[in-house]
């Protein structure tokens, strides 16, 4: 089958490589019919993730055709249509039987070199996303195993085209989780939004979904402004404005009630702590540029909440951890409890309430692949989301 495959730092390509087979009696083999580049796998293309293998499939957004399933597998079909939530769960440990699947205990066999990493017990395995996090091969491919099958397969019975659902596997939820994690107070909450890249865009329209009384979207990127303001959302270009002082003055003073960071270890910036963060993180003294959580901390509204769905990889420094105390900021973080949402937002899909695949800016074969992540990453062509036909 054809798969784009991580041939080191900044290089990706599209290779042939050996179908995948059942390995354990509860998995199953999907036909790949749509996948996507997300901001996260750009973290992987820049070598900011550690344990990275050349040949390692890339890609967790995706969806298809059961094709296989294993003698264990009691739920899913042949020939059902599909989609994966990015993180796999075993649905019987404790985090899972609590949904807090992405915590899995069962789903990532190399968590012990998480461990030594990060110091603490990682979260569960996910596809195409490092040895840290189990070594999955990714769906950027014609073919994918999933294992857990009857709790990693979400069957879609409607006639809803693969673009409308294909992102209830990652970044709509991701930005849901975000949303919900604020805790807003319909028709009072001023809610910031750091980030309008694809996650960024659905946290917006997730806080509106949830009742802020406005939601502010901050980036340097006129396509990404321009797609929040049509959203309803106030914008600010944090390159043309001191975004402190006008997040201030957008709130009387206060600050927002709840600022969600949605870009993670690679924020772009400007002032000494951006520089230092960039210097660091090339020279590999850090692992994460924090511009974007250091003015979500310094602008959040007393007791309010920092939501981050934004990855980070590692340890950081310079954090106003002083500010946050002093205010009372609660912050909410961690990889998308994809599970738990997948039927939730399915149905306000299916309601017409929201069309994810306004977001999508860019539609081609797989083969395309290696260009488009770098289109992606340099933000050109208006590029904001990548979808791929492994089959064109």
């Amino acid at each position: 089958m054809k798969a784009i495959i991580w041939q080191g730092t900044n290089h990706v390509g599209v290779e042939t490589v050996p179908d995948p087979t059942l390995l354990l009696p509860t998995d199953a083999i999907v036909r790949v019919t749509s996948t996507a580049i997300c901001g996260s796998d750009l973290h992987l293309l820049d070598g900011y993730i550690p344990s990275m293998e050349r040949g390692d499939i890339l890609g967790h957004e995706f969806m298809g055709e059961v094709v296989e399933v294993g003698s264990g597998v009691k739920k899913v079909r042949v020939g059902e249509r599909v989609i994966m939530p990015f993180n796999l769960a075993c649905g019987v440990c404790d985090p899972c039987q609590r949904g807090m699947f992405s915590a899995c205990d069962n789903s990532n066999p190399n968590h012990r070199m998480a461990e030594a990493l990060y110091g603490a017990t990682s979260a569960s395995g996910l596809f195409g996303y490092s040895h840290l996090f189990g070594g999955y091969a990714g769906g950027q491919a014609q073919f994918v195993r999933v294992p857990f099958a009857d709790m990693g397969c979400f069957a879609i019975e409607s006639d809803l085209r693969d673009d409308q659902v294909l992102f209830l596997t990652d970044i709509f939820p991701t930005g849901y989780q975000a949303a919900e994690n604020c805790g807003i107070v319909p028709g009072r909450d001023v809610v910031a939004v750091f980030g309008a890249g694809p996650v960024g865009q659905f946290a917006l329209r997730s806080a509106q979904m949830l009742g802020a009384a406005e939601v502010i979207v901050i980036d340097r990127v006129p396509e990404r402004l321009r797609l929040a303001e049509a959203a309803g959302a106030r914008t600010i270009n944090y390159e043309d404005t001191d975004v402190l002082v006008a997040l201030r003055e957008a709130t009387g003073g206060r600050g927002p009630d709840h600022v969600i960071d949605a870009v993670g270890l690679e924020a772009h910036g400007h002032g000494p702590g951006a520089l230092l963060d960039t210097a660091e993180q090339k020279l590999r003294l850090s692992f994460d540029r924090i511009t974007a959580l250091r003015w979500a901390i310094l602008s959040c509204a007393k007791g309010g909440t920092v939501s981050m769905p934004g990855v980070y990889g590692g340890l950081v420094d310079k954090l106003p951890l002083g500010a946050a105390f002093n205010k009372g900021l609660t912050l909410r973080m961690g990889q998308t409890h994809t599970h738990r949402y997948v039927r939730p937002l399915l149905k306000r899909i299916q309601e017409g309430e929201i069309d994810p695949s306004f977001v999508i800016t860019h539609r081609a074969p797989l083969s395309r692949g290696p260009e488009l992540y770098k289109t992606f990453r340099e933000k050109h062509d208006g590029c904001i989301k990548v979808v791929l036909d492994p089959w064109a």
